[in-house]
């Protein structure tokens, strides 16, 4: 087909993260815009960049991500890669199903089987052709966490450098190449000045916001902040005639300020139930409330203490009391009861710590100005950290550390148990480059439901946590 000049119009959303306050005028636009570009013969594509899927919303939660799915699908989006809320917070046999009903492309380059064949559900690139005849490559990659993928059973590679060699296979291929990166601003900013061949790269990971796009060299960078408050767009001139782009930028639109319906509050609110309905399943009897304090050891943090000792094996814990987002009532506890308590995809992990390290830790978490430190991503879904707990860790009346029944000396080896998110160095530098052990897919509430049902005894569930593995 003989190419002439055309627009072709990117819509573009990233690191929803199951926010869907917005979500139904969010989806009204991109079905409005897609028939509007339709009815005047201009290509449109539909993008979403990664972590749309959270398991801290209920509805994710109840319906194992395949909601957010019938979402991207109403909306009409035509390419999506992953996030690191669909790689590694979702079990393999979850991600692996996750995508089975979509009527969308997963473009993903950089995730592997452990034999090095690419999972079924995803594709390194695809080539759309506009009904004009330009040729429009797209490729893609997540951010990669390799020794969580690695716990999961799967093999991920850096990003970057397999993004750089899709393009150039595809440059002669195609007339436009396209990224969706789930990589950082800074990777994207590394990637457009190591790779001229890109046009756009569309960003996520880092919920940074280009209102107007930002050029690295001749290639365009796009990002839409975080939680749909924005949606993006970009708009390619293409001129047939001389085969290249004449023209291209990116402008953003608030959520906030599309049309709101009373359906669409009444949508949003029946997301929530329908997810909630969902997790109704009980786990197990409560015969006492487990009370909360956020900023001291309560029975709701000291029975979370031994539930995580008792789990992993380790000689203590420590956890910060921000985690419990609420109390828990005496009689039976669900499903939706321990999400609403512990919604955060944070993982359980034990540190080989030696006795020096684990001192220093301990003092290191005695820091009286943490307690009311806001704390924002690393998996923690609360607001406040709280008061860091310790279950079996303690100094007697000498003074003395000592970790369950043994002091506490420089030279011997200790495991404590903890929370992921302190295992990427913010808070305890040390614990990042200790030997760790992540439990993975089980997040800690499957941890807490487990010990109660052993606790209490009045089932005959006698393993560990029954994930969908």
């Amino acid at each position: 087909m003989k190419q002439i000049n055309e627009t072709i119009h990117f819509y573009h959303t990233n690191d929803i993260h199951s926010h869907f306050e917005s979500w139904p005028q969010i989806s009204r636009f991109l079905r409005t815009r897609k028939e509007e570009h339709i009815a005047r013969s201009e290509a449109c594509f539909m993008l979403d960049i990664g972590d749309h899927v959270d398991r801290s919303h209920p509805f994710t939660e109840g319906t194992n991500g395949l909601g957010n799915i019938a979402l991207l699908n109403s909306a009409g989006y035509d390419a999506v890669t992953i996030g690191n809320n669909e790689g590694i917070t979702m079990s393999k046999k979850a991600l692996n199903t996750l995508y089975q009903g979509a009527r969308f492309d997963v473009i993903l380059g950089n995730l592997y089987e452990l034999d090095g064949s690419r999972p079924k559900w995803s594709k390194p690139y695809q080539i759309y052709t506009t009904e004009l005849g330009t040729r429009i490559g797209i490729i893609g990659a997540t951010a990669p966490y390799p020794v969580f993928y690695s716990k999961l059973g799967w093999e991920i590679i850096p990003g970057r450098e397999q993004l750089k060699r899709m393009a150039e296979q595809l440059e002669a291929e195609t007339d436009i190449i396209v990224c969706l990166s789930h990589l950082g601003v800074n990777e994207d900013r590394l990637l457009a000045s190591e790779c001229s061949l890109i046009d756009v790269i569309f960003g996520a990971h880092t919920h940074h916001l280009f209102p107007k796009g930002e050029f690295v060299g001749n290639t365009l960078l796009a990002a839409t902040g975080k939680y749909g408050e924005y949606v993006g767009e970009v708009v390619i001139q293409w001129n047939g005639g001389l085969k290249q782009i004449s023209h291209k930028e990116a402008t953003v639109h608030r959520a906030d300020r599309m049309k709101l319906s009373d359906s669409d509050v009444q949508e949003v609110k029946e997301l929530m139930e329908d997810g909630k309905r969902a997790m109704e399943e009980k786990v197990f009897h409560n015969p006492f409330p487990l009370a909360q304090n956020l900023f001291a050891t309560s029975p709701l943090s000291s029975f979370f203490g031994r539930a995580l000792i008792t789990y992993t094996e380790a000689d203590c814990a420590m956890f910060n009391a921000g985690i419990f987002l609420g109390s828990l009532d005496a009689g039976w506890v669900t499903k939706k009861d321990l999400h609403s308590l512990l919604p955060h995809p944070i993982n359980p992990c034990v540190v080989t710590l030696d006795g020096a390290e684990l001192k220093n830790i301990y003092e290191l978490s005695l820091n009286e100005e943490w307690p009311h430190i806001e704390i924002k991503g690393l998996g923690f879904r609360g607001a406040l950290m709280g008061a860091m707990i310790h279950e079996r860790l303690y100094k007697n009346r000498a003074g003395k550390l000592f970790a369950g029944n043994r002091e506490v000396v420089p030279d011997e080896t200790y495991k404590l148990a903890t929370l992921d998110m302190f295992t990427f160095g913010y808070f305890f530098p040390t614990m990042q480059v200790a030997e760790k052990e992540y439990y993975m897919p089980e997040l800690i509430r499957d941890v807490f439901g487990w010990y109660g049902t052993e606790y209490f005894r009045l089932e005959s569930f006698q393993q560990k946590p029954q994930t969908d593995e």
